[in-house]
């Protein structure tokens, strides 16, 4: 193939892939392409507006690009744009450009900064460009924001996945220079499906806006994180640039300036810089399409025969014809069995490269929902300065000595407010898993694009109004929580469980055989030990109170065991010098009482109260 035919590959690529958007049909040849990636601010935009020379891409704060665009720039010697949805129409005025885009886009995602798989063409002709096709996907973002879903950031990853995933796609991961490079979304997500690197070509962007005294030299030069096809590093216009309409042209050429005069970078500065990068990228892609055409030749003939042989189907088909419809009914009760078997988990294709449906809704269940509760925000120091308000407010003017319900109702129900936000988030992120799911099982009505079509509408409807229903419900048992405080429940402390959990983590070990009082002790009763009077050294312990015959205690002379028994004082009378205790069961129906003199002496009576 000669110069001529080289040059025509990336137009007859450009016309296959206009005529797939057409007829509203994905590609499935997996054509030779390359797929812009980077995150917000990353400076992609301006990488594309370089390659054209105008300002035509919409800008401003958060995600721009909200649905993906194919720029199929073509080499011509006059400057003009085409859209594939504005056949026919010409725009010579690239800001009337940049309004159609962003009209384009809200007209499929709203204006609230939704997003959308669908894609943008748009074709420019200008002698400023080389033969080249590009497709710009949405910035990386983290954090929603407008009508965008709870998980926009998995959202938009599977998006750019569907493109860069397949084989024939180079990767042009946009990086700015001011980042780490080791924390690159764009880097990251090429790693993922290219993990050495042979689609992967590195941009490097704002690289004047580098902490003086630092470089990327390392990087560009291949070494730190290398890529088969390398790195270039480019210089962007900056905001102040944009804002005050500084020319595309002098921006390229002071880009030319910065390479030549920085210490770093000049020994390379002929591998760097927009226009560098441009017919870099121009012959890659050709190179790649001459490498794939072959491939791409026997597939397409592969689908030609399929599609003759569907089409001398159709000659003799009569609409009238029964079995058609029983075709469409079975086709029906096909999707529904489909539906049923990928949330049961019994699909009859297992899908080994991600999550999807009940496997992905499990996960939400089992993983994200608990994730987000774990990362509500809780300061410590907050809640303690909010319990001491609540408490003094209730109390007002007075000095409370116990801590009021009010106020404690009034905070408990602050934290269960909080919930709202990640069991509705929950809910979001089930009904997008069940809107994809249904789009996946009406793969198989592609015949039948209107019975398809409104297959999705009439299971999406439904889908919407019954995840207005599960909203509500949810709402309603927070709802039922804030109302009633259920301080019996087992998960609930309170003061009496408190107190007991405290006694028992207090409760000290049995006292065993402690001493507990002894002394001198004349036994009176004599029909008890007989002799008379006589005194002994008593020990009262915990498990028994016994006596000696002195105070060396090595000779026992009787021993009482207090078995189930208490000890406690009794209250001595007026002008009395006698100490008394007793020892009492448990049911007070018998009484022990020992008196206890100023004398160090003890008289021991033995008494019974019959209750």
């Amino acid at each position: 193939m000669g110069n001529r035919g080289m040059e025509e590959l990336i137009p007859l690529v450009n016309r296959l892939q206009d005529a797939f958007s057409a007829i509203g049909q994905t590609c499935d040849l997996d054509l030779p392409q390359i797929a812009v990636v980077g995150g917000q601010s990353a400076g992609k935009s301006s990488v594309l507006e370089n390659f054209v020379g105008r300002e035509f891409l919409p800008r401003g704060s958060g995600i721009v690009t909200r649905r993906p665009l194919v720029l199929q720039l073509i080499s011509s010697t006059s400057e003009h744009a085409e859209f594939l949805h504005c056949k026919g129409k010409k725009f010579t005025d690239f800001d009337d450009v940049r309004r159609e885009i962003e009209a384009e886009t809200d007209r499929v995602t709203g204006t609230n900064k939704g997003i959308s798989s669908i894609p943008i063409n748009l074709r420019v002709y200008s002698p400023n460009v080389l033969n080249l096709t590009l497709i710009d996907l949405p910035g990386i973002t983290k954090v929603p924001v407008g009508d965008q879903p709870p998980d926009i950031e998995y959202q938009i990853r599977d998006m750019i996945m569907q493109f860069i995933c397949r084989e024939n796609c180079l990767i042009l991961a946009v990086t700015p220079a001011n980042m780490d490079l080791a924390n690159s979304d764009a880097l990251k997500l090429a790693k993922d499906v290219d993990p050495q690197g042979h689609r992967t070509i590195g941009v490097i962007t704002k690289l004047d806006l580098m902490d003086k005294g630092t470089d990327v030299r390392d990087v560009l030069e291949n070494r730190l994180l290398p890529l088969r096809r390398g790195y270039v590093g480019v210089v962007n216009r900056s905001q102040k640039d944009i804002e005050g309409k500084k020319d595309i042209s002098a921006a390229l050429a002071a880009e030319r300036r910065f390479f030549k005069s920085h210490p770093a970078y000049r020994h390379m500065a002929d591998c760097m810089g927009t226009l560098y990068l441009q017919r870099l990228l121009n012959q890659q892609l050709t190179n790649h399409i001459r490498d794939t055409l072959p491939a791409l030749r026997s597939r397409l003939q592969g689908q030609l025969l399929s599609l003759d042989k569907e089409a001398e189907e159709y000659k003799c088909l009569n609409p009238d014809d029964p079995s058609r419809k029983t075709k469409a009914l079975m086709l029906i009760q096909h999707f529904g069995l489909d539906f049923e078997k990928r949330i049961e988990g019994s699909g009859d294709q297992v899908d080994t490269v991600e999550l999807s449906g009940g496997a992905k809704i499990n996960r939400i269940f089992h993983e994200r929902f608990p994730f987000e509760l774990v990362k509500m925000e809780f300061d410590e120091k907050e809640l303690r300065r909010e319990i001491s308000y609540a408490i003094k407010n209730i109390h007002g003017i007075r000095t409370g000595l116990f801590t009021p319900d009010m106020a404690f109702e009034a905070i408990v129900k602050k934290q269960i407010v909080k919930l709202k936000g990640p069991c509705l988030k929950c809910v979001d992120m089930v009904i997008q898993e069940l809107i994809n799911t249904v789009q996946q099982c009406t793969n198989k009505l592609e015949s039948f694009p209107k019975l398809r079509e409104e297959t999705e509408r009439i299971v999406t409807t439904h889908i919407r109004e019954r995840e207005s229903q599960a909203k509500d419900q949810v709402l309603l048992s927070l709802e039922i929580q804030l109302s009633y405080i259920n301080t019996n429940h087992q998960d609930f402390i309170g003061f009496a469980n408190a107190q007991q959990k405290t006694s028992q983590t207090s409760k000290k070990p049995s006292a065993g055989n402690q001493v507990i009082r002894k002394g001198w002790l004349t036994i009176n009763n004599i029909s008890l030990i007989k002799g008379g009077a006589k005194e002994y050294w008593f020990m009262l312990t915990a498990e028994s109170l016994s006596w000696f015959k002195d105070d060396e205690e090595k000779e026992k002379k009787y021993m009482l065991p207090l078995d189930n028994l208490k000890v406690r004082d009794i209250e001595k009378g007026f002008m009395s010098s006698k100490h008394i205790f007793a020892i009492f069961n448990t049911e007070q129906r018998s009484v022990i009482a020992l008196t206890h003199t100023s004398k160090e002496k003890m008289y021991f009576q033995r008494m019974f109260f019959q209750l």
